[in-house]
């Protein structure tokens, strides 16, 4: 507990050069890796410190703060701390900023660790526009960062009928999908293909129900 408290005030401190807050969240992963470390982090305030690093504009440190933040939160106790922390409004900021598509694909993949447990899927369901800025993602190059994407519209999909019904008010969302299971990556391309069969389904019931057909 000692070494992680040192490690949080080197985070914490604004007046450490970035080479020492790169080094301290890069030992922060290192030790978050072994899961018995996980909840102590949680218990010494190490979740909060990260999500509001992380939150400081072109912060050059972010990619490790964010790498150690994704190795915390795959820990249930840790998702908590993160949400309660504000952590996923902080993590789409850095998805729909354009310091670079390498922080976005991290950002994404702490943001689809988030959505396994509930109270992340719930802040994700209830965050504006979150549909159409995963959609946004998707009509990018980095192939990381649509895997992520993907993979929070599949949840967000099976949680909320609405935010199917936003995806389907999207012009371009069936082209960017069709797209994605053709020349995405495998992963990629199994996740477009869930979505596509759910948006198919959807489409089916709308034409049962009142006679219409939403899409086509």
């Amino acid at each position: 507990m000692e070494t992680i408290n040192h490690l949080n005030s080197v985070i914490l401190s604004s007046t450490s050069p970035p080479e020492s807050t790169k080094l301290a969240s890069s030992l922060v992963c290192s030790l978050a890796m072994l899961d018995k470390n996980k909840a102590k982090f949680g218990v010494a305030g190490t979740i909060p410190l990260l999500v509001h690093a992380v939150s400081y504009p072109r912060n050059p440190a972010a990619h490790y703060l964010l790498s150690s933040l994704a190795e915390l939160v795959q820990f249930h106790g840790n998702c908590t701390l993160a949400v309660r922390a504000g952590a996923v409004p902080v993590l789409i900021r850095v998805v729909k900023s354009t310091d670079g598509e390498d922080l976005s694909g991290t950002s994404l993949a702490v943001l689809e660790l988030l959505s396994r447990f509930d109270e992340g899927l719930n802040a994700l369901k209830k965050t504006d526009q979150v549909v159409s800025s995963m959609v946004e993602v998707l009509k990018g190059r980095s192939m990381m960062s649509k895997e992520g994407a993907v993979e929070i519209l599949v949840r967000l999909f099976e949680e909320s009928e609405d935010c199917l019904v936003d995806a389907l008010k999207l012009p371009e969302f069936l082209t960017v999908l069709a797209d994605i299971s053709v020349r995405g990556s495998a992963r990629a391309r199994e996740k477009a293909g869930l979505l596509l069969k759910k948006t198919m389904e959807a489409n089916l019931d709308s034409y049962t129900t009142d006679g219409t057909h939403m899409l086509f």
